[in-house]
Parts: C-alpha cells; structure tokens; sequence
C-alpha cells in the first residue's frame, strides 16, 4: 500500500519536473525571438543590398520597425510571463518540501542570498529581460532612419 508520503514524494518529483519544463520553454521562446527578430533584420540588409525596395524604402523600414518594436513588447511580456509562473511553481516545491525531510530548494535559495545579493547569484530571469530592449535598438535606429528620410 502506498502511503501519504510516497505520493507526496511522487508529486514532488513530478512537480519539480513540471518547473524545469517550463524553463525549457522559456529558452525555447527567447531562441525563438531572437531568432525571429535577427532574421528580420538580416533579410532587411538583403534586400536593400540588393536595391529591392526603390521608392517604397522609408514606408517599408517604417512597417518593419513597427513588426519589430511589437515582437520585442510580446517578448517582454513573455519573459514576464515565465518568471511569474516559475515563481509561483518555486513556491508550490517551498511548500512541499516543508513535508519532506530536506528542503532542496529553499537551502540552495538560501546559499544564494535569496536573490538579493548579486555576488552570490545574478537573477537570469532580470538578465534576460534586457534582450528585448538591446534587441529593439535595431529598430527604433531603422523608425528614426525611416522618419528623417521621409
């Protein structure tokens, strides 16, 4: 028979499971965006290369612009989005391992100052927050670009 704290045990292993997949998807959409805004850019420099867009440069620069300005606010929520979720999942294992007899998590949150000591632990989730808004210089230097030659 099966007692309380093996299920207890199993849900605890299928819940840390469920945290580190949400991670996974979390990298997964970055590469994603990344991926996705670098392509626009780099297929832009293709074809003004090749002088595809003639008289219709600056109202195209300008659309793009706006695609890539939208793409980096989507993202942004989406970084928001994952840390919210992976910190109310972190909560949640806190919580379980209150019933176990060593609390993994919290111990290693603990060796690493809680998050607020950054010579002990760097928050990635505040490290990767930024890249929506390096990647969004590209664009708003095309939109000024686009606006002055207009």
């Amino acid at each position: 028979m099966i007692n309380k704290q093996q299920i207890l045990l199993e849900q605890y292993r299928l819940y840390v499971e469920m945290a580190d997949r949400i991670s996974s998807r979390r990298t997964e959409t970055n590469k994603f965006y990344v991926s996705i805004l670098s392509g626009i850019l780099a297929l832009l420099l293709i074809l003004v290369d090749k002088n595809i867009f003639n008289n219709y440069q600056a109202p195209v620069f300008i659309a793009i612009s706006l695609l890539g300005f939208g793409l980096n606010v989507l993202w942004y929520i989406n970084i928001r989005a994952y840390r919210q979720l992976n910190s109310g999942k972190f909560q949640v294992i806190k919580e379980m391992e209150l019933q176990l007899p060593f609390p993994c998590y919290d111990r290693e949150w603990e060796l690493l100052g809680g998050g607020k000591e950054t010579r002990k632990y760097l928050q990635i989730s505040r490290i990767e927050q930024y890249v929506p808004f390096i990647l969004f210089i590209p664009y708003l230097i095309l939109l000024i670009y686009s606006l002055l030659n207009l």
